[in-house]
Formats: C-alpha cells, sequence, structure tokens
C-alpha cells in the first residue's frame, strides 16, 4: 500500500491583483512568510478578515497571486459564519458562495469564490505513473489510529508538486490526523 504525507489546509485566501490592491492598497506586494510544499507556493504575512452578519474570522494569505480571488473555509467556519458550503474542486469558482472581505486598507464584496476545497492529492507525474493514477481519477486513503478512518472521492491532481494529500481541519481532526502524518492510498 502506498503511503502520502497529509498536509492540513487551513482557511485561507487567494488573491488576484485587483482584489489585493482593493485591499491593501495600489501597488501593494505580499511579503513572503514562509515557502509552503507545492512549487512557488507561499504563506504571506498577511491576512485579512471575512466576515458575514455579526460573524468575523481572519485567515492568511497565500501567493502568488491568482487570476481570481479564491477563499478556501472549512464546513466548520461555513457554518460559523452563516455561508452556505460550496464543495468545489480549487478553481472551480462557478456557483460558489459570496462574502465580504476586509483588509486594513478597504473592503471587497465577492460575488462568488468561497469554497470548501474538496480533498485531494497532489502527486508528480514519475509516481502518479509509478502508481497507475491519472488526473482527475477518484481515489481513496486509510488513516490509522485511534481515530481510523477512510476518505474517499479523493481528487487526483498530477502536475510539477510533491506528492501530499490535502485536507481540510475539519477532515484531519476528525481522522486525528496531523501535519505529515503517513496515511495509505487505495489502489
Amino acid at each position: 500500500m502506498p503511503q502520502v504525507l497529509v498536509e492540513i489546509s487551513a482557511r485561507h485566501i487567494h488573491l488576484a491583483e485587483k482584489d489585493l490592491f482593493t485591499l491593501f492598497g495600489n501597488g501593494y506586494s505580499l511579503k513572503k512568510q514562509k515557502d509552503l510544499s507545492q512549487s512557488g507556493e507561499f504563506a504571506a504575512k498577511e491576512t485579512i478578515a471575512i466576515v458575514n452578519n455579526d460573524k468575523k474570522l481572519v485567515f492568511r494569505v497565500v501567493g502568488p497571486l491568482r487570476k481570481e480571488t479564491q477563499v478556501e473555509l472549512s464546513v466548520s467556519d461555513c457554518i460559523l459564519l452563516k455561508i452556505k458550503p460550496s464543495l468545489k474542486l480549487s478553481g472551480d469558482l462557478s456557483g460558489s458562495s459570496k462574502a465580504t472581505l476586509v483588509g486594513p486598507n478597504g473592503q471587497l464584496r465577492l460575488k462568488q469564490g468561497v469554497i470548501v476545497a474538496k480533498r485531494h492529492l497532489h502527486i508528480d507525474l514519475t509516481t502518479a505513473k509509478k502508481w497507475k493514477l491519472k488526473n482527475g481519477q477518484k481515489i481513496s486513503v486509510l488513516t490509522k489510529g485511534d481515530r481510523a478512518l477512510e476518505f474517499k472521492n479523493i481528487i487526483v491532481r498530477i502536475g510539477d508538486f510533491q506528492t501530499r494529500l490535502h485536507l481540510d481541519t475539519d477532515e484531519a481532526n476528525a481522522a486525528g490526523l496531523k501535519n505529515n502524518d503517513k496515511v495509505y492510498l487505495q489502489i
């Protein structure tokens, strides 16, 4: 059974340039706090808030900039904010939820872009071929331990990636997982 490492994806946002400027000011550029495991991605020093009614959550900006702004929350975050969860693969924002974002220099009303990211496996092409996986394929993984679970419907994403299973905080907590724990692919 092939093993992969888990990365827990906490709430975060990917910003488009125009939205970065609205929230932080014209000409602003993100400041890197630390590199993330996927090539070119980084946690920025900047944080913003998402507000709905009287509820507010603060979360980190992830760089680099993207074509469209995308907010990734957990189902628990959506319940707290009273936002309808839109379970989507990262990058698929059609029909996703809306929200108000507040930064240090302004606020922005997103008409769409708030998602709960579908669980997915980032994998490099060589490993994908070795394990006979195809891009977009759905697979399952098993966890071990006192809260062992089987996660199904994990989307395979092949590219210039380090091989990592991305789960959100709700999913990881349900299985008692921490960053860099191992899980076992069901192929």
